[in-house]
């Protein structure tokens, strides 16, 4: 099996490209492949596959065998991966997705290489039962929450999956593997979810540090920052256009107005190329 091994801001993944669907043991793949000690080692597994709908479908397995409906770090992986390898010419591709159906991207090149990618990433979701949480509040803002003992405030905001969004004094010190974990699992969020924890800086820069849901601490997400962003406008801490600062990198997160969808630019970049025996 040929992959790619692919990064947006330090969130990695194994990118396959070529086959019809997804395999039936891509979730023991992933565990295998992404483990960082007996493995290849990445965050999660990336499969480029055909679409009916749009130029590409996209399915994300995490590290842990799980699914994920929307990666908005391997989406842009994506666009640059069919791009540069010639499956498609144009600099305007849409992807299929299962969280967010099919998205919009515009990619930005240099010398027929992808630079930047701009990702249309939908509209925000605010209904606490759709996001999914137990709530019935919409939307669902400065909710208080218990675990392991200690008291945090969240918001909640889908970006094709679940966030929880919790302002912190210094989110850069912020002790991830202990408070991520417990409000990853925690029964408000009946399909668990990810966690952002965050500090507002200026009006146009948050920072960012994220707990992904199947995966653990990454250096980057890219739905959390979509996330991050429309709570802190719905908080009325920034304008509604910002970068969002994570431990990888920034992402420049717009919350339009008028269509009411989020927009997310980044970077992505290829690592390495290489093959993988089925039973490693």
């Amino acid at each position: 099996m040929k992959f790619t091994k692919m990064h947006g801001l330090g969130n990695d993944f194994l990118v396959i490209y070529g086959e019809k669907a997804l395999p039936e043991h891509a979730s023991q793949l992933a565990q295998r492949w992404c483990n960082r000690y007996f493995g290849i080692g990445a965050d999660g597994l990336v499969y480029i596959l055909p679409s009916e709908q749009a130029d590409f479908q996209m399915r994300i397995i995490n590290s842990d065998g799980t699914e994920a409906e929307q990666c908005g770090n391997a989406i842009r992986c994506v666009c640059k991966y069919v791009y540069e390898k010639g499956y498609i010419g144009r600099e305007k591709i849409s992807i299929e997705t299962l969280g967010a159906g099919v998205q919009q991207a515009e990619l930005q090149t240099v010398s027929g290489m992808v630079s930047s990618v701009r990702i249309d990433m939908g509209e925000p979701v605010l209904d606490g039962r759709a996001i999914p949480t137990t709530l019935e509040a919409s939307p669902v803002l400065d909710w208080p929450i218990e675990a392991g003992g200690a008291s945090f405030r969240f918001t909640a905001v889908s970006m094709g999956n679940p966030h929880c969004i919790i302002y912190v004094d210094d989110a850069a010190a912020f002790d991830l593997h202990t408070w991520g974990p417990r409000l990853e699992k925690h029964p408000i969020f009946p399909r668990k979810t990810n966690v952002e924890f965050a500090t507002v800086k200026a009006r146009d820069r948050v920072e960012m540090r994220v707990w992904e849901r199947g995966a653990g601490p990454t250096l980057a997400c890219g739905t959390g920052a979509c996330a991050t962003l429309v709570s802190s406008v719905l908080h009325g801490y920034t304008d509604r256009a910002a970068w969002i600062g994570l431990a990888g990198g920034d992402l420049y997160v717009e919350w339009n107005g008028t269509d009411n969808h989020v927009y997310m630019s980044g970077p992505a970049a290829a690592v390495c190329e290489g093959t993988v025996e089925p039973g490693i």
